[in-house]
C-alpha cells in the first residue's frame, strides 16, 4: 500500500490508469487530495465506486493527525508526528517522531516543518542533532504536516498558514529528492496553488544546493553562524563538505534583485562570533550579494544541553546591547540585518530546539 499524497499530476494520472480509470481521474485525484483536502476515498464522489475500490485495494490518502500538542505562553503551537507513511526512508523499524511549530503573529502564520528524522549535520550548538540521524521523510510525510496543522488552525478559528519554512527538524538538501517534490506540489495550480515567495528552504551550505537553486525558486536560508571558515567549521562540520566562501560564490551567480529572498541566519554568541572583527568580515564576505542577515538569540534551554560526541560545550550568548551593536554596524554599512524575535522557547520549539520532547 502506497500513499497518493506526494503524488505530483502525471503519477496520479498513470495510477488512475493502472487502476482503470481514464487519465483525467488523475487531475480529478489531485483536486481531491491537494484543493479539497479528503481523508477518504470514499468523499471522491466524482470517481466511480468501481474506481475507488480499485483505488483502496492499493492505495491510501497519507493523512495522519498529529499525535501530542504543546501550547507556548506566546501562541507559539508545537505538534509532534509519528512517520506513518511507508515511503519515509528510515534507518531502523522502532517507531520514529518528528515535530512541527505552527507560529501566529498578527496576520501571519508561519509553519517550520521537518525534512528528516534527526540530522546528520552535527553542529555543536544544535539540540536537534543531539538525535542523531534517523531517515528522510517522504514528500508524503513532509506535506502532511502542513495539511494537518492547516486544518486545526481553520477548524479551531486560528489564522491559516501564510508561509512555510522548511527549518524543522533535518537538513532540507540531504533529503532533496523529498523536498522538490513537497515544493512542487505546494505551488503547483493543481496543487496548493501558492507562491514560491510564501516559502522559504534552510540549509547549512551543502553541494546538492545547487540543484535547488536552478529548480525552485522559493526563498533560501543559509545557516552561517560565523564568516570566517576555520572558526565555522569548529562549530559546523557541514564546513569541510561546502566552504562558505563557495557557498557565497555559488549564490552570487544569481539574481536576488527582484522578489526572491538569500538570507543568513546568525545565531550570536558573547566574544565568539559577536566582535567588530566578525562583522568587518561579514561585509567584506557578503559585499555584492543581494541579502539580509537575521541575528537569532542564543537560548538559555539550548546552551544547558548542547554537546559534541565527546564533550560538553558552552555557548556564551550574546547580550541584547552587544546584537543592537551589531545590527547597526552591519545596517549602517549597507547590509541589512533584523534581529529575530524568539518564539516558543518555553516548549522547546524556538530555533535549535527540536528534540521530539513531546514523546516524554
Amino acid at each position: 500500500m502506497k500513499p497518493l499524497l506526494g503524488k505530483n499530476l502525471s503519477e496520479l494520472q498513470e495510477i488512475a490508469l493502472s487502476v482503470g480509470l481514464q487519465k483525467f481521474a488523475g487531475k480529478q485525484l489531485a483536486e481531491w487530495i491537494y484543493v479539497r483536502r479528503v481523508r477518504s476515498f470514499d468523499e471522491m464522489t466524482n470517481i466511480s465506486l468501481k474506481g475507488r475500490e480499485a483505488l483502496k485495494a492499493n492505495y491510501f490518502i497519507g493523512r495522519h493527525s498529529p499525535v501530542r500538542e504543546a501550547v507556548s505562553k506566546d501562541g507559539t503551537r508545537k505538534y509532534l508526528f509519528q512517520i506513518a507513511n511507508p515511503e519515509s526512508q528510515l534507518s531502523d523499524s522502532e517507531p520514529q517522531f518528528i515535530e512541527s511549530v505552527y507560529i501566529p503573529e498578527d496576520d501571519r502564520a508561519t509553519l517550520c516543518v521537518s525534512t528528516q528524522v534527526g540530522c546528520k549535520m552535527g553542529c555543536r550548538f544544535c539540540m536537534t542533532g543531539t538525535l542523531g540521524f534517523h531517515g528522510h521523510l517522504s514528500a508524503a510525510d513532509i506535506l502532511n504536516q502542513i495539511m494537518e496543522i492547516d486544518h486545526w488552525a481553520q477548524a479551531n478559528g486560528q489564522l491559516p498558514l501564510t508561509n512555510v519554512v522548511f527549518m524543522g527538524e533535518g537538513e532540507p538538501m540531504d533529503n532533496l529528492e523529498n523536498v522538490l517534490r513537497a515544493l512542487e506540489i505546494m505551488t503547483a495550480s493543481y496543487g496548493y496553488a501558492w507562491s514560491p515567495k510564501r516559502i522559504t528552504v534552510s540549509t547549512v551550505g551543502i553541494p546538492a544546493m545547487k540543484r535547488f537553486l536552478d529548480e525552485s525558486e522559493c526563498h533560501l536560508a543559509v545557516s552561517m553562524h560565523n564568516p570566517f571558515g576555520v572558526e565555522r567549521a569548529e562549530i559546523m562540520p557541514a564546513e569541510k563538505l561546502m566552504h562558505l566562501t563557495d557557498v557565497v560564490k555559488l549564490l552570487k551567480q544569481y539574481d536576488w534583485t527582484h522578489q526572491r529572498r538569500v538570507s543568513f541566519e546568525y545565531i550570536c554568541w558573547a566574544g565568539k562570533n559577536d566582535t567588530p572583527r566578525h562583522a568587518k568580515e561579514l561585509l567584506r564576505l557578503l559585499k555584492g550579494l543581494n541579502c539580509r542577515i537575521n541575528l537569532i538569540r542564543f537560548h538559555e534551554g539550548v546552551e544547558q544541553v548542547a554537546t559534541t560526541n565527546t564533550e560538553s560545550r558552552h555557548f556564551p550568548a550574546s547580550d541584547e546591547k552587544q546584537m543592537e551593536w551589531f545590527q547597526n554596524y552591519l545596517t549602517s554599512n549597507g547590509l541589512t540585518t533584523t534581529i529575530r524575535r524568539s518564539r516558543g522557547e518555553d516548549i522547546l520549539a524556538a530555533c535549535g530546539m527540536l528534540v521530539n520532547s513531546l514523546t516524554t
